[in-house]
């Protein structure tokens, strides 16, 4: 199949954006009981023949996963998108190397390379490669915005620092992961073109919490919860591999939620706050300070913009609530500047004095190349502590080079004028403003959990922070009078509108 092949013909004979027929009952089901039979075979032969080696058992099932993806991203290309959204909260379950990024035998560059995680990115990038060339070849170019450009320029800036690295194998995948998140806010902004789409996109990001949820909340009633010890406290993980990850994660999908949430349906508001109560009940118990602090003051924020005073007196008292029952979170605000020497290495309790310390161990590794930095995920290899700089723009500098920080403060403005734009395009008290309002709210806590922790290249977050952009972006894109719920609309778009209020 060439590349003009991945689009159809029009009626009138020419290529177009028309939908490829779907697939009859039949053929789904065949289609289904066989890949089915060939991941079952898989579990049972990696089971078999690794024993305890669970790269046997977890890399013929990637496989197999794999190839079912790259056929469904050459037939039906948005819903392949789509399933990625579903599927990346979940797919850290089956990690194979390391749970953090230093430069150990366990996890070397190679190990994270063969993570179904690095996999399903690869994946993703070459099926939205030749999805882009298919669009240009048909004359669809896209539009260019200013968010894009500033993603592509960061990226671009991570590739030149491979040159320099002292590991270019660790920093080459450091800059796909990088590159990943910028293709996925790409894709989805030349797919979200409708409020149908815009709401599948969505439901696709909360559809991703129901694995990890249900997960987590498994493991507390059996009394096994999956989490990791860090000084003297006990974090959960969810199926993550660190509770950071599991707190930005969360922290997202909070935000994005609390915003709009007065525009669901009654029936999807009961399904919603149920979602944000155990969102927010494990993410209290991640004890991430960066997190936290960053989505209460995002959601501060979306209250202010929305006017909800409700929603300030409701999350006082429940923060209060927080600090009664997990005394641990308390704990974790009063040990700022306490010395707790944690397994394994030199880090003294994540303190702000640690960091403070470390920040001014790293700034001068990047007078070896100011213009283009040591090389993406290079600080680690080049400091005795091992570690990522706890900061995402000293990190920036310091691997990146002066270029990098220019277009990642450019990425961090563009993210959060994406969110005003689309504010002043939707009116407000409509699905579309609470869109833009929670995208801006998230864009925030990105900022915010940028100054003291590594979620520059955190693309199971990430994924999830510029769909919301993407959302945002499509609202941006409106002309302000189109920019309410609709009486009538294209297929599919009733649908749409069952899934929100349709009052201001």
């Amino acid at each position: 199949m060439t590349v003009t092949e991945l689009l159809p013909a029009s009626p009138g004979g020419q290529p177009g954006p028309a939908t490829i027929r779907s697939p009859g009952l039949r053929t789904r089901i065949l289609v289904l009981l066989a890949s089915t039979a060939v991941v079952a075979g898989a579990v049972v032969s990696g089971m078999s023949i690794g024993g305890q080696d669970k790269r046997l058992v977890v890399l013929p099932i990637a496989a197999v996963v794999a190839v079912a993806l790259g056929v469904l991203a050459l037939t039906r290309f948005a819903s392949f998108v789509l399933l990625l959204l579903v599927l990346r909260s979940s797919i850290d379950l089956f990690k194979l190397s390391g749970s953090s990024a230093g430069n150990t035998a366990t996890n070397t560059a190679v190990a994270r390379g063969i993570d179904p995680s690095s996999i399903m990115a690869l994946l993703f990038l070459l099926a939205s490669v030749l999805w882009l060339l298919a669009q240009y070849s048909h004359g669809r170019r896209m539009k260019g915005s200013a968010l894009r450009t500033a993603l592509l320029v960061f990226t671009a800036s991570g590739a030149v620092s491979v040159i320099e690295a002292g590991s270019r194998q660790a920093a080459a995948l450091e800059t796909t992961r990088i590159l990943s998140v910028a293709m996925m806010f790409i894709i989805l902004e030349q797919l979200i073109t409708s409020r149908a789409m815009l709401v599948r996109t969505i439901a696709a990001a909360y559809a991703s919490l129901v694995f990890p949820l249900l997960y987590t909340l498994w493991g507390l009633v059996l009394g096994t919860p999956a989490s990791e010890v860090k000084g003297s406290f006990t974090r959960l993980t969810g199926p993550f591999s660190q509770s950071n990850t599991f707190a930005r994660y969360l922290a997202f999908m909070i935000v994005f939620g609390v915003a709009v949430y007065p525009s669901l349906s009654k029936r999807l508001k009961l399904v919603m706050l149920g979602v944000l109560g155990l969102s927010s009940l494990f993410m209290v118990l991640t004890l991430t300070r960066g997190a936290l602090i960053a989505s209460v003051v995002a959601i501060i924020v979306i209250a202010v913009i929305q006017r909800r005073v409700a929603l300030i007196a409701a999350f006082a008292a429940s923060t209060l609530v927080a600090l009664l029952l997990v005394p641990q979170l308390g704990a974790r605000f009063t040990d700022l500047g306490a010395s707790q020497q944690l397994p394994g290495g030199p880090e003294t309790g994540n303190s702000l004095a640690w960091r403070i310390n470390y920040w001014t161990e790293v700034l001068p590794l990047a007078n070896r190349d100011p213009v283009t930095g040591i090389g993406l995920n290079m600080t680690q290899y080049e400091t005795d502590a091992a570690k990522q700089p706890h900061n995402d723009f000293i990190r920036a500098y310091v691997e990146t080079g002066v270029v990098g920080l220019g277009a990642y403060l450019a990425m961090h403005f563009f993210l959060l004028r994406t969110g005003v734009v689309a504010l002043g395009r939707a009116a407000r008290g409509t699905f579309e403003h609470r869109v833009a309002t929670g995208a801006l709210g998230c864009a925030i806590c990105f900022l915010l959990s940028s100054m003291a922790a590594n979620v520059m290249s955190n693309v199971v977050s990430l994924w999830y922070l510029v769909t919301f952009v993407a959302c945002a972006a499509y609202v941006a894109r409106l002309d302000p009078s189109s920019a309410a719920i609709p009486e009538g609309g294209r297929p599919g778009e009733e649908r749409a509108r069952a899934m929100v209020d349709r009052r201001p």
